[in-house]
C-alpha cells in the first residue's frame, strides 16, 4: 500500500494503524504529487490511499495522472473533502472508492479489502444518492450541495474553492501553471453556471461554500 498525503502526522498514524492490523503493509508514503508519481512508479503497490488535498497539486489531477502512468492501479480517496461532492467526481478520474477521514477504522479497512478485490467502495449516503438520481428524486439537502457545483468541472470546481480560500486570480494561475487569462475565463464560466452578477458575488459565494465545506470536515 502507498499512502499518499501532506500531513506527516496523518501517513505516520494510518500507517502504524493499518501495519498493525496484520492485512496491509504499507511499502512507501509521498506527499505531493511528484513524490506519489514516482513512489508508484518504483513500488508498484497493490494499492494506493489518496488524500484529494495536497500541498501546491490537486488530488483529482492526480488521479487522471495515475490512470495514465498505470491503468491497473487501484486508488482508495481518503479525504477531508464531502463526498457528497467528491466522490463521484474521484470514481470518474478512476479510483474505485471514497472514504471520509472521519469514518472509522472498521470502514476505511473495509473499503480497502473491497477495493482490492477489485469491487468499488462508497458510503451508504453516496449510494442513496446515486438510487435517487437514478430515480429522478430530489428532495434533500445532500441534494442540493450535490446539485450546485455538479454543473462545473473539476478545474472550475478547484478555482472555486481556491478563490474560497482567498487566493488571487495571478497566484491561482501560478499555482496551476496556467495563464491568468485561461483563470479568468474560468471565473467567467462559473459566474454564468452558478447565476453571479460579478467578481464580488462569484468571491462572496467561493468564501461561503468553503466554509461550509470546511465544517461539514470538523
Amino acid at each position: 500500500m502507498l499512502l499518499v498525503d501532506d500531513h506527516p502526522m496523518v501517513r505516520r498514524g494510518l500507517t502504524e494503524l493499518l501495519n498493525r492490523t496484520g492485512d496491509f503493509h504499507c511499502c512507501g508514503e509521498a506527499e505531493s504529487a511528484v513524490e506519489a508519481q514516482k513512489a508508484l512508479s518504483e513500488l508498484k503497490p497493490d494499492l494506493v490511499l489518496l488524500d484529494l488535498r495536497l500541498r501546491n497539486s490537486d488530488g483529482l489531477d492526480l488521479l487522471k495522472d495515475f490512470k495514465l502512468q498505470d491503468p491497473a492501479v487501484k486508488v482508495l480517496v481518503l479525504s477531508q473533502l464531502d463526498e457528497m461532492t467528491y466522490a463521484e467526481r474521484a470514481l470518474h478520474a478512476g479510483a474505485m472508492g471514497y472514504v471520509m477521514k472521519e469514518n472509522a477504522t472498521e470502514e476505511i479497512m473495509t473499503a480497502m479489502r473491497q477495493v482490492l478485490a477489485g469491487e468499488l467502495y462508497v458510503s451508504p449516503r453516496v449510494h442513496a444518492l446515486a438510487v435517487r438520481r437514478m430515480a429522478g428524486v430530489k428532495n434533500n439537502a445532500a441534494d442540493n450541495r450535490a446539485s450546485f457545483v455538479e454543473m462545473l468541472t473539476d478545474r472550475e470546481l478547484q478555482i472555486l474553492q481556491l478563490l474560497g480560500q482567498g487566493v488571487s486570480t495571478r497566484e491561482i494561475a501560478a499555482d496551476l501553471c496556467l495563464s491568468f487569462k485561461t483563470i479568468e475565463t474560468h471565473r467567467e464560466n462559473i459566474k454564468r453556471k452558478l447565476g453571479l452578477k460579478d467578481a464580488a458575488a462569484l468571491v462572496y459565494q467561493a468564501t461561503l461554500w468553503v466554509r461550509n465545506e470546511g465544517r461539514k470536515a470538523e
